[in-house]
């Protein structure tokens, strides 16, 4: 078999320069969810309920796309979307709730007699 004249290994200098392109672009994808998951911290901590419920679903979506093209696992993906609205539903539920949240009103009603 003759030798090419680009070498051998032009596919394994192709793969590298791939590599190189997809690298920067799943780190550009991460600081996107990683700004969004901080904008959203912020948020919360500030009970600014609209905000808490658009940034959640922005950074919802950003996480599937993530997953959706194999910046992050999906798997991971899931674990973090259901964490957030855990997080998300206690916050926006805190604020209308008051006084209730009391460690003494959850305790369940004394039986009638």
């Amino acid at each position: 078999m003759a030798k090419l004249k680009t070498g051998r290994h032009t596919g394994a200098q192709k793969t590298a320069r791939q590599a190189i392109r997809r690298h920067a672009h799943n780190q550009v994808v991460r600081k996107k969810i990683r700004s969004l998951a901080k904008a959203l911290s912020q948020a919360v901590a500030s009970k600014n309920a609209a905000k808490v419920s658009e940034l959640s679903l922005e950074l919802q979506s950003a996480w599937d796309k993530a997953a959706k093209s194999n910046v992050i696992h999906w798997k991971n993906a899931a674990r973090k979307k259901s964490r957030l609205s855990k997080r998300v539903a206690a916050a926006l539920k805190s604020p209308a709730s008051g006084a209730a949240s009391t460690p003494a009103s959850t305790e369940p009603a004394p039986p009638a007699a």
